[in-house]
Parts: C-alpha cells; structure tokens; sequence
C-alpha cells in the first residue's frame, strides 16, 4: 500500500532566514555593548544670558564660564614666530611670557580669579611645531592654570 503524501509536489518556501537573522542579531549586540552611549555632556552650551527669571524667581546653579585668552601664532622669518593677543604682539618666548604674565596680573587685579583664565593657543597653518611649544611654555612660565590648543585661525 502507498501513500498519496509521498507523491505529492512539495513546494519550497523560500531560503532558510534564520542563520540571517541570527547573524544580524549577534551584529546588533555586539554594537551595543561596543558602542558608548554618551553622557558626558550634562547641559548644552549656549551664550544666552543667565538670569534669575525662572519659574521659582531664584538663580540656579550658576557654573562660572572660563575667561578665553586667544594666542594666534603666525610663523615669520627665520626662527621667530609672531605671537598676538588682544593687544599684544610678541616674537620669541621671552617677550611674550612678560606680556602674558603682565595681562594675567591685569586680569586678577580688575576682578578675575586666576582659575577662571584659560589660555587657547591657535597655530596657523604651517607653523612649526617648536613655536607652538614655545608659546605653551610662555604660557606655562607666565602661571596661567588653563592652556590648551585651538584649531587653526
């Protein structure tokens, strides 16, 4: 005796989708436990003013924002490099940690705090690597707490 079951046409589904899906899952965990979640920024920066205006009328925690000092660096001829800020313009490391350090005894006498300056040193494009580190060690040698690099002016 046969069976009718045998004989009868089998039709194909299709291709087989789960070692797909088992490899696009494994992918899929792998990222996520790979991958960092952000988090270390807590609040957005924003440059409007501060005010007591909320809904309590008091002031918040107030953080208090650095003061930024720009130092562009410019090569020149030779070995010399041009330094400027503000309204100072140095050539060699000498000159200019005199002039850092007199602006950063201006600063702290109109009212500023010494670790609430911070120094941003903007190289130009081809400056040397030897002036960049010479306007870090004026910088260094005029006692400012806070130095750190820019991208180029």
């Amino acid at each position: 005796m046969k069976t009718q079951g045998a004989k009868a046409v089998h039709y194909e589904s299709g291709p087989n989708m789960t070692p797909l899906v088992d490899v696009v899952m494994v992918i899929l965990i792998f990222l996520m436990l790979a991958g960092t979640f952000g988090g270390q920024e807590h609040y957005l920066v924003s440059s409007a003013p501060i005010s007591g205006n909320g809904p309590s009328g008091e002031m918040a925690n107030v953080v208090n924002v650095d003061e930024p000092i720009r130092i562009t660096v410019d090569n020149a001829t030779g070995d010399h490099f041009i330094a400027r800020a503000d309204r100072m313009t140095a050539s060699d490391g000498p000159t200019l940690t005199a002039a850092l350090t007199k602006l950063r005894h201006d600063m702290i006498s109109a009212g500023k705090h010494s670790s609430d300056l911070q120094i941003q040193i903007a190289p130009g494009h081809a400056v040397k690597y030897e002036h960049v580190m010479a306007v870090q060690e004026a910088a260094m040698s005029a006692q400012f707490e806070k130095i750190g690099f820019v991208t180029a002016h």
